[in-house]
């Protein structure tokens, strides 16, 4: 809208002084034929908003014309400015909504707080995505955010990891968490708190029915609940293996979550013994190998660990071991058949 991009202008104008007619064109998405309407139509308005010509010319405001909001301190102003995930805000609509925020937030500031503000929000950058996680689905989370405001219950054709089929379902929201880039509805089923994951949610229908919520309870209550019962959720079945450390830290960031404690050194080790090809270098008490435990959810889970090749290998229980074997032969038969030697 117009009335927006006017205000805008004259936040940007307020807050940076003499500002290129094409930065303001680039930055608002529009022509800079458009930006000189528009500064017209502020000029117009009242706005002492004036033009200067010539390679290092733009669009500045007379002197003295700005408004200062006193109240926060330095580090209150410079916290503003570390925002956390710009992916959170797109998935909510509030891209646009953001950016005009941390605009007004900027000319609110008091003078003496704006070029530490402004140098922040250049040095930090917060991304939540973990490495190696792969490609996120778009996730369109709008409709999941209007039926938690709505305050109604919510039917969700939602499907289950591992399942084809989509099951339905009707809960009591609360509210929506996002960790590591991934969304979650919390919400009660049954008068039970439950997590649904917003990319399995196939289908999200708001009910004429107001929504049931438990008395005193809140998101961060039940959030925390349901996440404790992740983290510490037992594994059926537990792996012996050993390690080796030239792959121990690539090891604990992938499977870290599983391990039921910190990984040992295998055997004793020789904290002196040669360990060079002419022994002329000292041990340093670090052996090749180490013994780590996993606790996880079946047998099955033990090929995850083929990627690892030689440098992981399962000592038990032998249905793992009888699990790894089956893959590892599928694949050199599969590799086999197109010619391998």
């Amino acid at each position: 809208m117009k009335s927006d991009r006017l205000l805008s202008i004259l936040l940007l104008l307020q807050t940076r002084g003499l500002v290129p007619a094409t930065e303001l064109a680039e930055r608002l998405e529009v022509s800079v034929r458009t930006i000189y309407r528009d500064i017209e139509a502020l000029s117009a308005s009242g706005v002492p908003v004036y033009t200067e010509r010539g390679r290092h010319g733009g669009v500045a405001l007379l002197p003295g014309f700005r408004t200062d909001v006193t109240g926060l301190t330095a580090d209150e102003a410079r916290a503003l400015f570390v925002l956390a995930a710009e992916g959170a805000h797109a998935a909510l609509g509030l891209d646009e909504a953001l950016g005009s925020a941390l605009r007004k937030v900027m000319v609110a500031l008091p003078e003496p707080h704006r070029p530490a503000a402004e140098l922040t929000s250049r040095r930090i950058l917060v991304d939540p995505v973990r490495w190696m996680s792969g490609p996120q689905p778009a996730v369109d989370v709008a409709e999941l955010h209007d039926a938690v405001f709505a305050d109604r219950r919510l039917r969700l054709d939602y499907r289950h990891s591992g399942t084809d089929t989509p099951r339905t379902y009707t809960v009591d929201p609360y509210g929506l968490v996002v960790k590591a880039g991934v969304w979650y509805l919390v919400a009660d089923r049954d008068g039970l708190p439950q997590l649904f994951r917003a990319d399995r949610v196939r289908r999200a229908g708001l009910m004429a029915d107001p929504v049931v919520r438990r008395p005193g309870v809140e998101l961060a209550d039940l959030w925390d609940t349901l996440r404790r019962q992740v983290e510490e959720r037992p594994g059926r079945v537990r792996l012996s293996l050993r390690v080796h450390r030239s792959r121990l830290d690539l090891f604990v960031r992938l499977h870290g979550g599983a391990l039921t404690g910190e990984p040992q050194p295998e055997g004793p080790v020789d904290l002196v013994g040669p360990v060079g090809p002419e022994a002329g270098e000292v041990g340093d008490g670090r052996g090749e190998w180490l013994r780590a435990e996993l606790a996880v959810d079946s047998v099955e889970w033990a090929r995850a660990l083929l990627s690892f090749g030689p440098n992981v290998e399962v000592i038990s229980p032998p249905e793992a071991r009888d699990v790894l074997l089956r893959h590892a032969v599928a694949v050199v038969e599969l590799y086999g058949e197109a010619g391998g030697p």
